[in-house]
């Protein structure tokens, strides 16, 4: 800071003269030259993975909608049988591709269920979102083995 005799009064007094020097100006430019692309950059991230993990929620909710869709024909036809499905859903104005996959496992009618959900086909085997299932194969009734109501 720059100290300058007082030429308005009569008195020889020193006055000190407010402000900041060329150095000050040009550390502190520097600090915001170097902090502010590491700011911009932390926001970027923060919008990526935002969008990341909306697309991933939505991914989930096609998957566990397809295995809803899956236990609801199963339970009405009685069957489950190894295989491999795919197809394409419409769901938040997007198109969701997704892969079920019926695997038999070492225990006799019980099956496991892969379900994959990816933005585009060729993503198959990186999808945004896997659920793995399992379920009975064998849904038959035994009429013998239900409880018997007192009315009969």
């Amino acid at each position: 800071m720059l100290i300058l005799p007082d030429t308005v009064s009569s008195k020889n007094t020193w006055v000190r003269e407010s402000g900041f020097t060329l150095v000050e100006v040009m550390v502190a430019l520097a600090i915001v030259a170097i902090t502010l692309p590491a700011l911009l950059m932390a926001l970027y991230q923060q919008v990526d993975n935002a969008g990341y993990l909306r697309d991933k929620t939505l991914a989930e909710m096609i998957a566990v909608d397809k295995l809803s869709e899956m236990r609801l024909v199963v339970a009405s036809t009685r069957e489950l049988n190894a295989g491999e499905d795919s197809g394409v859903a419409t769901f938040a104005d997007r198109d969701w591709y997704w892969w079920l996959e019926t695997i038999p496992t070492e225990v006799a009618t019980f099956y496991r269920i892969e379900i994959r959900v990816a933005l585009n086909e060729e993503r198959r085997e990186q999808p945004l979102y896997l659920l793995s299932a399992f379920m009975f194969g064998d849904l038959e009734i035994d009429p013998d083995g239900l409880p018997v109501s007192d009315s009969q």
